[in-house]
């Protein structure tokens, strides 16, 4: 074996030398003073690999035969996602450092550290095998942490459910690979698309690739396969659920767009009718469960899914413009949404932990500068110009459009229409904090540090994608347009 390979895969080597680092920094640290600076040693380190990603290489690296491919769009998507894994641990520490939960802090880092290196092999798998690894590597730490708060009825419920769906929809995924496997005879994606070119066995293709797609769409929680969705980020701890709802779905979506433009990508025209499909489903269905919730991470929930139709709506393009539009939403849609949960986590830690939108009621009188920041982070969300949310909902509508297909321009119709009805639902939390009355308000109080960090990086990328567009160009350079 030549090791020497292992320098092709330099943000996973650094991200497995962090595990290390952090099992090792928990492991001889018990005091509470120690304690104190462990969660910014951690932040720190993570700015390695995100330097490690950040400057994305012009050709195509491959390690161990082909089965480790990484490119410029997937150096990208990495450097994002380990960006908003660093705001989620800036964010974390009020909540982590509380008296309950200090005894899972050194676990709660690893984990996420173990999801995310999960992630960076599923985007850069070159083969089912490599990805299915990768996928595994990435949902069972995640069922932990669902269940991190374990005597919470709600979390081991959320986390019950997670897992048993989790597995499911393994098992489905896998039946779909072994279809493909007896079609193609190889599960490297370049030979796959190679084989499905001359496949005489239509049927078992449409059928592997519809296992396959059902599969990952669990990991989305694209409806039909949502249902696990709200019980699980309400069961959640406030910070996990942040972190669940962001980047384990944006490194599914990228890896679903990776895999069907690569390896299926002789059967678009099969594919892309499935996703017109799923997301009017999506974004339809979720916006009028969301109107309906007052509990407010169950609201997020629905959100998320609806957040999940328009990445996805970027797929249909099926080219360099849609993999740039989705990087470009997923950039927006980690600051946005991580902006909202800062501000859930932080109320819910200062009013005996509910996160009922209820007690939102009358919060501009006594907590204006984190009202306006979580008005903020909503207009973008729900794509209010000149927010960034509008900037990159405008690229994914574009890249769709781009086939030229009437089916595209009906898809991108409908979810013109739910971007009306996702404002006024996202105006509902606005209505709450600055209309609705209230005789006894969330009192007065000081955000620690860490969460005006959070907020800060939040609200200036919200601002600051929006403007610039060097950021997109960046991205849209990296995709090949």
């Amino acid at each position: 074996m030549d090791y020497s390979q292992f320098l092709n895969m330099i943000p996973e080597v650094i991200l497995m030398a962090l595990l290390v680092i952090v099992f090792v920094a928990d492991f001889v640290s018990s005091g509470q003073t120690e304690r104190k600076w462990f969660n910014p040693f951690v932040s720190v380190l993570m700015l390695l690999p995100l330097a490690a990603c950040f400057c994305p290489e012009a050709e195509s690296v491959t390690a161990f035969g082909g089965m480790y491919v990484t490119s410029a769009s997937a150096n990208v998507m990495k450097a994002i996602l380990t960006l908003g894994t660093l705001i989620v641990f800036i964010q974390s520490r009020l909540w982590i450092s509380g008296e309950k939960n200090r005894k899972y802090e050194g676990e709660f880092y690893m984990l996420i550290i173990s999801t995310l290196l999960g992630m960076y092999m599923m985007m850069s798998a070159g083969h089912f095998l490599t990805f299915f690894l990768g996928l595994e590597m990435a949902s069972v730490p995640m069922g932990c942490l669902v269940a991190l708060d374990k005597y919470r009825n709600n979390s081991a419920e959320g986390a019950a459910k997670f897992i048993l769906t989790a597995t499911f929809s393994s098992g489905v995924m896998l039946y779909g690979i072994s279809f493909i496997y007896g079609s193609c005879g190889t599960l490297y994606f370049d030979d796959v698309a190679m084989a499905l070119k001359n496949s005489d066995h239509l049927m078992m293709n449409i059928m592997g690739l519809v296992f396959f797609f059902s599969g990952l769409g669990f990991k989305i929680s694209l409806v039909p396969f949502h249902f696990w969705t709200a019980d699980a980020y309400q069961g959640a701890p406030t910070t996990v659920t942040g972190y669940l709802s962001v980047i384990s779905k944006c490194a599914a979506a990228f890896t679903l767009v990776t895999i069907l433009m690569k390896a299926f990508a002789p059967m678009v025209e099969y594919w892309q009718y499935m996703l017109y499909i799923v997301i009017v489903l999506s974004i339809t269905i979720a916006n009028i469960f969301a109107i309906r919730q007052s509990e407010l991470k169950r609201f997020m929930a629905f959100s998320s899914i609806s957040q999940a139709g328009y990445i996805v709506l970027a797929v249909c393009g099926d080219s360099a413009m849609g993999v740039a539009a989705l990087s470009f939403y997923v950039l927006i849609y980690v600051v946005a949404n991580l902006s909202v949960f800062a501000v859930i986590s932080v109320v819910e830690q200062k009013n005996g932990g509910t996160t009922d939108m209820s007690a939102y009621d009358g919060f501009y009188q006594t907590n204006p500068k984190l009202s306006f920041l979580m008005t903020l982070a909503l207009f973008s969300l729900a794509g209010i110009p000149p927010f960034a949310g509008m900037f990159s909902k405008f690229f994914v509508f574009m890249a769709a459009a781009h086939t030229g297909s009437y089916w595209a321009y009906f898809v991108v119709f409908i979810a013109l229409i739910n971007t009306v009805i996702s404002l006024y639902y996202y105006l509902l939390i606005v209505k709450a904090m600055y209309i609705n009355k209230n005789d006894n308000p969330l009192p007065t109080f000081q955000s620690d540090c860490n969460t005006k960090l959070a907020l800060a990086l939040c609200s200036i990328g919200i601002v600051a994608f929006g403007v610039c567009s060097c950021f997109y160009d960046w991205i849209a350079q990296a995709a090949g347009m």
